[in-house]
């Protein structure tokens, strides 16, 4: 991965980069969290088409958030072994 500006992660960039991941990260996790308590709230409807609606809204965004959060931490992982060699 290049870092823009950067000689092999000793520029403040590269710590930039490494702050900006781990907040997404980060972001990821609360969304992730928020999508699970959606659907624990989901379980307490009364209406069959409302529990529909919130079950599915809730899967999408726990799916969309688990994406994310996978997404950056491979290209953490990717990063951190290609600074290593």
């Amino acid at each position: 991965m290049h870092f823009p500006g950067c000689v092999r992660g000793k520029d403040m960039n590269a710590l930039f980069w490494w702050i900006r991941q781990a907040m997404l990260t980060l972001a990821g996790c609360i969304f992730l969290l928020f999508g699970i308590h959606v659907l624990m709230l989901a379980y307490n409807q009364n209406d069959p088409f409302t529990f529909i609606l919130i079950f599915f809204a809730s899967n999408l965004i726990i799916l969309i958030s688990a994406a994310l959060i996978i997404g950056f931490i491979c290209k953490m992982v990717r990063v951190y072994k290609q600074l290593r060699k």
